[in-house]
Parts: structure tokens; C-alpha cells; sequence
């Protein structure tokens, strides 16, 4: 009876001091761990988000990320198309979903550094708060340096599929128009690269979602440990 009631307490005496979920391989997951673990899975969502992209119709044939003309150009679209000029229009966004297609091979490297650059304390934040927190955060942190990274590599990339040289042609065609008082600026790097960054964004936060709530969308043991478990 004495040994049972020894047993308890000191049994009682640990749980209370939580010594056994700071015993090596029983429960919780490091906070070095969380940090790796959310750098991860930020890590494979802007990976599949690049392979969605980065290819023929990534942009175009998708009915949620294909660019449009912005939205000062609408009356332009609309108003060459009244002219049976709508192939001028549809060449222009061909060319520059193209550009957004081709431009964002190049965006894994500047995402993965911006990644490196994120705290230990942030991290394991992020693996607590859920939902799609850490893309959030990444977003917040990270966007205006990755838009001035990524606006040279969209630029390039428009240059090289002519969408500058066709966007360009659209709007100069309707700022020559004699009933024209409202000129377009014909710039298009700037409006292309923010449409390809947040469908970049869009895309890892569905993959970061995917592998809080999905057991086999984490591909790896860290994953399955930091998304299964609770920090200690």
C-alpha cells in the first residue's frame, strides 16, 4: 500500500512539474524544431506554388490567377473590342500571362531567402496560431523587398514575350484616339508583378492550410512531428 501510494505521488509530482514532456522522445516538439517546421512547409508551398505557375498556361489557362488588364484599362479593352480590335486586346493578355508564367521560375530563390530571415520566436509563433498565419506574416514581412526583387524579373520577362510591346500598342492606340482626354500610363511591369506575387502568396497559404489539416500533405518527419504535436 505504501509502494501504490509512493508511486502516485511522486507520479502526481512530475505531471504537475511537466518533467515528462521534457523527456527526450516523449511528446512535444522543440522549439528549434517548430522553427525548421514552419520554415518547411513555407519552403513546399511556394515550391508547388512555383511549379503551378511557372509553365504554359499557369497563369493564362487558370480561371482564378489569369491577369486581365488592369483595371484603368477596362474602358480600353472595352472600347478597341467595340472597334474590332479585340485581337489586339487578346494578344496584349496572352503575352503578358506569358511573362507573369515565365517570370516566376525565378521567384523560388528570392522567397527562400526571405524565409532563412525568419526569427526563431516568430516561428513558433506561427506553428501556434494556425490557419494560414505564418504566409500571413511572410507576406507582411517580406513583400515590399520581394516586389523589388521580382519587379527586374517580371520586366524581363514582359520584354521577352513582347507583352510590353503589345500592352504598350493597346493603350497608346487609345490615347492617340482625338476623343481620348484621360491618357493610360502604358507601363506594365509594376501591375504584373503584383498580380504574379499574390497569386504566389495565394498558393502557399492553401499548401500551409493543407498541411495543418491534412496528415498526408506532410511529406516529411519534421512535418508530421510539428503539425502532430504540441511545443514544448
Amino acid at each position: 500500500m505504501k509502494k501504490l501510494l509512493t508511486i502516485f505521488l511522486l507520479s502526481s509530482a512530475l505531471s504537475g512539474c511537466d518533467v515528462l514532456s521534457n523527456l527526450p522522445g516523449v511528446g512535444g516538439v522543440t522549439e528549434a524544431e517548430a522553427g525548421a517546421g514552419i520554415k518547411e512547409a513555407l519552403g513546399q508551398g511556394l515550391a508547388k506554388a512555383v511549379l503551378n505557375l511557372n509553365k504554359t498556361d499557369g497563369f493564362f489557362g487558370d480561371a482564378v490567377y489569369k491577369i486581365l488588364m488592369p483595371q484603368d484599362a477596362q474602358k480600353v479593352v472595352n472600347t478597341l473590342r467595340d472597334l474590332g480590335m479585340g485581337n489586339l486586346v487578346d494578344r496584349a493578355i496572352l503575352a503578358i500571362n506569358r511573362g507573369a508564367e515565365d517570370a516566376v521560375g525565378f521567384a523560388k530563390p528570392i522567397f527562400i531567402d526571405a524565409i532563412k530571415t525568419m526569427t526563431l520566436s516568430d516561428a513558433i509563433g506561427l506553428v501556434r496560431n494556425g490557419d494560414t498565419s505564418a504566409t500571413h506574416f511572410f507576406r507582411v514581412k517580406t513583400t515590399d523587398r520581394l516586389i523589388a526583387a521580382f519587379l527586374p524579373v517580371i520586366k524581363s520577362s514582359l520584354d521577352k514575350v513582347d507583352a510590353t510591346k503589345y500592352y504598350g500598342d493597346v493603350i497608346n492606340t487609345y490615347n492617340n484616339f482625338p476623343t481620348t482626354f484621360k491618357k493610360i500610363n502604358p507601363n506594365l511591369s509594376s501591375f504584373v508583378t503584383q498580380k504574379a506575387t499574390d497569386a504566389l502568396f495565394d498558393l502557399v497559404a492553401k499548401e500551409e492550410l493543407n498541411i495543418r489539416q491534412n496528415f498526408a500533405a506532410r511529406t516529411s518527419d519534421l512535418l508530421r512531428k510539428v503539425f502532430g504535436g504540441s511545443i514544448r
